[in-house]
């Protein structure tokens, strides 16, 4: 059993809401194209986290198997409950447990940073078929201007991020955190170097705004809920990370005043009174084939 991911670095609440948000079918065209899969058949997806971008798939490509792996327990068991007609499987993404030439297609999504080269591309290479498509997803830069009656700190909440940002810093080491990061030149040719061919690459945006008029009032509501979720998962993992440093009545408080922001950042969503807060993601998506 490992739960180091969850318990550490992102809450099943965090990974679920937010990646649910990212690969919501208003978005669905976008990312199709930049996937150009003409023959789904069997998909692996790598890292698959609460299951989000799996059930995506599974709606966006019907008829396609679906099998979806992580390394983090409670994600897996999470995701099972989630969609039953997805394969999800407990394993490491460095040492996917298939056998050569299993599957059409292989896709991970904020992962390629977090594993050796060697094992991430030269796995998916092994276990894809002959003309089969590698597509990795990576986060770039993005934009977050947050609304006002959220984004004020007060002194005891900085005081205690400030406490404890060593302590943070060194768990993620620890579990792995981005510890082979690449820029946007070296992936394609990282890519090629492990036999990968035909490798281009592309850019989606997309634009969590909740007062953009396109979206619906449960989608901007579900917007402002994936935030709050993340400020409260970040305290909850205090508990683990720091429970030397940061008291559970501390912990009570910062969760009573990151609530207090959030009830009052959904009171003025829904009386209609605009904010224009807004986060943009920026995935650069790389293609290559076998």
């Amino acid at each position: 059993m490992n739960t180091d991911w969850s318990t550490y670095v992102q809450g099943v609440g965090t990974l679920h809401l937010s990646r649910s948000l990212r690969f919501a079918d208003i978005f669905r065209d976008k990312y199709r194209e930049a996937f150009a899969i003409k023959k789904p058949g069997s998909i692996l997806e790598i890292g698959c986290g609460t299951g989000a971008l799996a059930k995506a798939l599974h709606r966006w490509y019907p008829g396609a198997a679906i099998t979806a792996m992580d390394r983090d327990t409670a994600f897996i068991e999470f995701a099972r409950k989630q969609a039953p007609e997805i394969t999800f499987q407990e394993a490491d993404a460095a040492r996917p447990p298939y056998a050569d030439h299993t599957f059409d297609v292989t896709i991970s999504n904020t992962v390629a940073e977090h594993i050796p080269p060697q094992a991430f591309f030269g796995e998916q290479y092994r276990v894809l078929r002959p003309g089969g498509v590698c597509i990795v997803l990576s986060a770039r830069r993005g934009i977050s201007v947050p609304a006002p009656c959220v984004a004020k700190e007060s002194d005891f909440e900085k005081e205690i991020w400030q406490r404890v940002e060593d302590r943070c810093a060194e768990m993620e080491k620890k579990v792995g955190v981005c510890q082979y990061p690449m820029n946007e030149r070296e992936y394609p040719l990282c890519m090629e170097k492990y036999g990968f061919r035909n490798v281009s690459t592309e850019y989606i945006t997309i634009n969590l705004t909740p007062d953009d008029p396109v979206y619906s009032p449960d989608m901007g509501r579900a917007m402002i809920n994936a935030e709050h979720q993340t400020r409260l998962d970040a305290i909850n993992s205090l508990k683990a990370i720091a429970p030397d440093l940061v008291s559970h009545e501390e912990r009570v408080e910062m969760r009573r005043l990151i609530n207090q922001k959030y009830n009052r950042r959904m009171a003025l969503y829904d009386a209609g009174i605009k904010q224009w807060d807004t986060s943009v993601s920026v995935t650069m998506v790389m293609r290559g084939t076998k």
